[in-house]
């Protein structure tokens, strides 16, 4: 018997979009790809092209033919067994683990811009917000979902919504009045020049920028006609998203001269200009506000559900009891005390880079390296169980017979374009000497990605079971 059935029929298109763009869309990146002037149009249409849909239509196929909960987990596991799994599930939980302090180090700096812009650029005051706003966030999520879900709704309509559109409308405006710009408009600067390695960086900010659309296909079992409905869905998504995100970038772009721009308070910088040519300058305190309410919620929507999947897997792989341990609340009490302490570790980062600028960029580099390692084993499972579960019912399928093939290859090669690309310094931010960086970036894709190996290791010799009793 299906008993998904009773839950079925419940979400609408126009709910499936809301979902979407809540979880996908974000502020926070603005800075980050406005960087890079005009030429980020041509780089948002194609991580589109070869990453945001094909994730979204593949994540929509799985998880409507296996809709249980562990999501990536459960999908990788079958294709490929628990350990492949497992390896994969630790990438989603550790990527948004490094994301962390990338978000909090926006909060910190929209916090330190409104009380004194030279705060902004203190790694000790940074370093003090983030750990203590982190901190703060896992203890909400301790006291369960119903508390932090609540939360994170009020946060992403104040902090998200509100702030996105405005720096969208005083972009329009800014453009239609005719003030002076920072970038320019012609064909040669709309089209980068792909010959050059240095061109390509603005992929690694921009990947970030639409990675976690999967998040919402998890109610692909809860649509009417999901055959229809999710390809509108995902398709009117995707133009919010695309669009939402360029202009955003690009109002930035046009106010601030690149070299100017702070990727941890580029958006009140951006604020800051426009107040100040329509002397709104009051303003900025509110805005300043919305933006630390929803950086803040951003953090507390995906700090549990990760944490929810790398629980399930630990479950199913039948590791010590004391990484399993959960409150009255169902909250994952260890699991969220340790992420709490690498989260501690990583913010010194800040401490090792040579700006604040350099160590936001890092950790943006390292963390859509580790998402896409994750990217690369959903499209492959994809791929795989075509062939493997031929006749499982799959609510939502991708048309033809070869298309999730296509699909999932296009996917593989945008994700391993944006890992090769993630080696590359960047030419206008201080991240030290190319040696420096690639050392750290490599350093930290290495430690993060032995934990899981290490793991299965000990579980084979009981080593785990006999140090946590």
């Amino acid at each position: 018997m299906d008993n998904t059935k009773t839950f079925a029929h419940k979400l609408s298109v126009f709910s499936l979009i809301m979902i979407t763009v809540g979880s996908v869309d974000s502020i926070r990146n603005l800075p980050a790809t406005a960087l890079f002037g005009s030429s980020l149009i041509f780089f948002f249409l194609f991580a589109a092209l070869f990453f945001l849909i094909p994730s979204a239509l593949v994540s929509a196929e799985l998880s409507s033919a296996w809709p249980e909960q562990g999501g990536i987990y459960i999908w990788v596991k079958k294709a490929f067994g628990s350990q492949i799994g497992f390896l994969t599930i630790w990438f989603q939980w550790i990527e948004n683990v490094v994301w962390y302090p990338t978000i909090l180090s926006f909060t910190a700096g929209t916090l330190g811009y409104l009380i004194s812009p030279n705060l902004a650029n203190d790694k000790i005051f940074l370093i003090t917000v983030i750990l203590s706003t982190f901190w703060g966030t896992t203890l909400i999520n301790l006291l369960g979902m119903k508390l932090s879900s609540r939360f994170s709704n009020f946060c992403t309509i104040t902090g998200l919504l509100l702030p996105m559109t405005l720096i969208i409308g005083l972009g329009i405006d800014w453009l239609i009045k005719g003030n002076a710009l920072q970038i320019s408009f012609s064909p040669a600067a709309l089209l980068p020049n792909l010959h050059e390695p240095q061109a390509w960086v603005a992929l690694t900010g921009i990947m970030m920028s639409f990675c976690g659309i999967e998040i919402a296909t998890v109610h692909a079992r809860d649509v009417q006609n999901p055959q229809h409905a999710f390809p509108k869905a995902l398709f009117i998504s995707s133009i919010i998203l695309i669009t939402t995100l360029i202009l955003g970038s690009l109002s930035i772009a046009m106010v601030l001269p690149a070299a100017k721009i702070s990727l941890v308070s580029g958006i009140m910088q951006a604020f800051d200009a426009f107040f100040i040519a329509y002397h709104l300058e009051w303003l900025m305190p509110l805005v300043a506000i919305l933006l630390i309410i929803g950086s803040i919620g951003g953090v507390s929507n995906w700090i549990i559900a990760p944490t929810k999947g790398l629980l399930v897997a630990l479950q199913d792989i039948q590791l010590s009891q004391h990484f399993q341990r959960e409150n009255k609340h169902g909250a994952p009490t260890t699991l969220l005390f340790y992420q709490a302490c690498i989260v501690t570790v990583l913010v010194l980062a800040f401490l090792i880079m040579p700006s604040v600028n350099g160590a936001y960029w890092l950790l943006t580099a390292l963390t859509a390296q580790l998402y896409m390692f994750m990217y690369i084993a959903m499209y492959a499972t994809g791929i795989y169980m075509r062939y493997k579960y031929p006749n499982q019912q799959r609510p939502y399928r991708i048309p033809g017979r070869f298309g999730m093939s296509i699909v999932g290859y296009i996917g593989i090669i945008g994700a391993i374009i944006t890992i090769a690309i993630g080696f590359v310094p960047p030419a206008n931010i201080d991240v030290g000497s190319p040696l420096h960086y690639e050392s750290l970036l490599m350093a930290g894709l290495i430690l993060l990605s032995a934990p899981p190996l290490i793991i299965y290791q000990f579980k084979k010799k009981n080593l785990i079971q006999r140090l946590f009793r």
